[in-house]
């Protein structure tokens, strides 16, 4: 059955081949599809392995074929930051959706994929992660593959724009109390040392930064934990931080009306923050600590 050739929309009634964007997209329509976002610093990838590995995973795990190998996959990563001169911090946004078909719930038939990436400039935030960050708390009302990177974000963007509203930077999600992830990040809280943070199952995703955290982590000599912690654990935390390829390794220096600890970034969060900016081969001149604090070593 054709589609009639007049559609309505924000503009007025055009003609379906003049309209702006492909109307019969399936991520545009079902969210049909995953994402993923990489950090650049100086113009250079940043766990580029693993994010890639991810995508590959989160587009199995929805029977989406990826138009290139994994090994093409870099190689048109590489030059897409070539293409656009990128010298500069900086993020790649990749999507990849089910393609363009007639509307219907059932997979289309021999439909390729759509796949687009696009570079943004993308400053470090430096005050946030020298100062720390306020957060709220949310119900986790979002499905139980979260594991999946994919684009069905509403419940994420709704608990992201409640945090917004309410001055926050970060909303922490919960399920009957148990502090899954944020809306964009994941959690952890710190107490005698230690680091706790939900385990790696479904329903939370598996952030490349927050397998760099485990590995860091264990580097120092902190003992890290995948074990739920509760809202109730909140009062009693010496540091949390929350963490994700645009936040870095960010202090939460407060969760609702909770003050988190002293009220300042902590000595282990602060401690990951210079192990990541190592790991990341941030330059000294672009280090979010004083001069003074760049000497100090790194370690448990």
């Amino acid at each position: 059955m054709s589609i009639k050739p007049y559609l309505l929309t924000d503009q007025g009634f055009v003609n379906r081949d003049e309209l702006r964007y492909p109307f019969e997209e399936r991520g545009l329509q079902f969210g049909d599809g995953v994402y993923e976002v990489i950090r650049i610093y100086g113009g250079q990838y940043y766990l580029i392995k693993e994010h890639v590995e991810r995508l590959f995973r989160s587009a199995k795990a929805i029977k989406i074929k990826m138009p290139f190998s994994k090994e093409e996959t870099y190689e048109k990563l590489d030059e897409l930051l070539k293409q656009n001169n990128v010298d500069q911090d900086a993020k790649v946004y990749l999507q990849l959706t089910r393609g363009s078909a007639p509307r219907d719930h059932a997979f289309p038939k021999d439909v390729p994929a759509n796949l687009y990436a696009y570079v943004q400039e993308m400053p470090r935030k430096v005050d946030a992660l020298q100062q720390g960050v306020t957060t709220i708390t949310q119900p986790d009302v979002r499905w139980d593959y979260c594991y999946i990177k994919s684009l069905n974000l509403l419940p994420n963007v709704m608990a992201k724009q409640e945090a917004t509203e309410k001055g926050a930077f970060e909303a922490i999600l919960h399920r009957n109390k148990k502090v899954t992830e944020g809306s964009s990040s994941n959690v952890y809280l710190v107490k005698d040392g230690i680091i706790y943070t939900h385990p790696a199952t479904e329903n939370i995703l598996h952030g490349c930064v927050r397998m760099r955290v485990e590995a860091l982590s264990r580097q120092l000599g902190f003992p890290f934990i995948q074990a739920a912690f509760s809202l109730d654990d909140i009062a009693e935390a010496d540091e949390m931080f929350i963490s994700s390829s645009t936040a870095e390794v960010m202090p939460v220096v407060k969760v609702d009306n909770i003050t988190v600890g002293t009220g300042n970034p902590g000595p282990v969060t602060q401690q990951l923050q210079q192990a990541y900016e190592k790991d990341a081969s941030i330059p000294k001149s672009k280090s979010i600590f004083p001069e003074a604090a760049e000497e100090r070593p790194v370690s448990g």
